[in-house]
């Protein structure tokens, strides 16, 4: 099959959340049998090379993309340490998931590693060695794998799909397991206290690996050490090892110098907006000088370069100016704060348009309490997926937070209504949901944002 007959079969194939046809019940599997045996049929890809998981809350995401910059700085475009990077969710085209060097993979290559993959599991499942298909994300983790064996890749960094015991990904066994800041986040499936979320955190943590966490929440904190201790693991908590002095905001690009109580210091420049990245970056920085004391080829210059040039699309990624135009993918509490932080710091005084979209199972009246008041308009509108909030419910719940509220069923139509209330000193901020920021960066590849640009 080609790639796009790949990406259709694979969608079909659905999450490990799936709806009935009513879309009133769901049904919820998660486990590591399915994807145990198929790695065990492909003689366990995984065990080819070292890897690095990275789970967490929020942060993880720009902690992969930052050490995998920092590993191609490594490279320096050599071609002698093409490391692998294996995230999610895909904002646009799903290759995006799978790369190797900073590179995706290419659409024939993924069309064709689907193919091979779909002939082991229909043997799998004909011999009963698989007791049900296995899932979107199952297949995903399984192809990346192989292919970062085929690509013989020195590394891997795995960014952890959802919670960590029982994701897909944790069938590896890291080198360096690094766990990011942990809050509420689908508590119908990790746990509905700090604690119960964290545990299933933790779950990455490996016996006698390193592991690193920039977690500050005190119960998150008790629950990695208790799993660090009983897997006698070395951890190292960023928060109490970690410092920094001189900070500076250049429009929320951020340069600080890096501290540890060793007496170790490192100026730096991060490339991703928001404070909050500077605790991710410090993540970044603890693991990278593992990695060398573990004889990978790093230096400190390459974690500077990393840091410095390091993109992750859709977080506080600013694609126009004048009005300036942000995406970002706050999809929870935490999330949410974080924006509302970067707003405080950079937006206090200016008119802020906010186009809001979101899915049905995320804490909406929470973010929008975070979020609406601060916003001279908001403009809601839904993400092309079956689980999105309708813009009607949302302002519902929502009314009392801000008197200027309209809903656009369409993400194309809410970016452009924004664009034409905005005055060039406004900002527009687009946020929610990742689906959202996808949902507008595919429409933008495609129309263009000067077509509905107001000047």
């Amino acid at each position: 099959m080609n790639y796009q007959e790949a990406t259709r079969y694979l969608i079909s194939l659905g999450n490990e959340v799936r709806a009935s046809a009513s879309d009133s019940v769901h049904a919820f599997k998660l486990g590591l049998e399915n994807i145990t045996e198929l790695l065990r049929d492909l003689d366990n890809p995984q065990n080819a090379y070292p890897s690095m998981l990275v789970a967490g809350t929020n942060g993880k995401g720009s902690v992969a993309a930052m050490l995998d910059a920092v590993l191609q700085a490594a490279d320096g475009g050599t071609g002698n340490f093409r490391t692998g990077l294996y995230t999610s969710p895909h904002l646009v085209e799903i290759n995006e998931r799978i790369q190797v060097g900073g590179r995706r993979i290419p659409p024939e290559e993924f069309a064709a590693l689907f193919d091979f993959l779909c002939g082991r599991m229909e043997r799998l499942l004909a011999n009963g060695s698989l007791k049900f298909h296995p899932t979107y994300f199952e297949c995903l983790t399984a192809m990346a794998m192989e292919y970062f064996r085929r690509e013989r890749c020195p590394l891997v960094v795995f960014e952890v799909g959802m919670g960590g015991r029982l994701d897909a990904t944790n069938v590896a066994t890291p080198k360096i397991a690094v766990i990011t800041e942990i809050d509420f986040d689908h508590e119908r499936f990790l746990g509905r206290t700090i604690s119960a979320i964290a545990s299933e955190k933790a779950g990455i943590i490996k016996p006698g690996i390193a592991v690193i966490t920039s977690a500050t929440h005190p119960e998150a904190l008790e629950v990695i050490r208790a799993k660090a201790r009983e897997q006698n693991a070395r951890l190292i908590e960023t928060a109490r090892e970690y410092s920094v002095d001189d900070v500076s905001d250049d429009e929320g690009r951020h340069s600080f110098v890096a501290v540890h109580r060793d007496g170790f210091r490192l100026p730096v420049t991060l490339a991703l907006r928001g404070r909050h990245q500077i605790g991710n970056a410090l993540a970044v920085i603890a693991a990278a000088r593992e990695l060398m004391n573990m004889g990978f080829p790093l230096r400190l210059d390459h974690v500077t370069h990393g840091l410095a040039a390091a993109k992750w699309p859709g977080r506080l990624e600013r694609i126009h100016e004048k009005p300036t135009v942000y995406l970002d993918g706050a999809h929870n509490p935490s999330g949410a704060r974080a924006l509302a932080e970067f707003w405080k710091e950079h937006f206090a005084s200016g008119r802020i348009i906010l186009v809001y979209g979101a899915m049905r199972d995320k804490a909406v009246p929470e973010i929008a309490e975070i979020l609406f008041p601060r916003a001279s308009e908001v403009i809601l509108t839904r993400p092309e997926q079956f689980r999105s909030a309708s813009p009607e419910t949302i302002r519902e719940l929502a009314a009392h937070l801000n008197g200027n509220i309209i809903c656009e069923q369409e993400p194309w139509d809410a970016l452009q209504v924004a664009l034409r209330m905005a005055s060039p000193d406004d900002a527009i901020f687009v946020t929610g949901s990742l689906f959202l920021v996808g949902d507008v960066k595919r429409m933008i590849a495609e129309h263009s944002l000067a077509s509905c640009d107001h000047s």
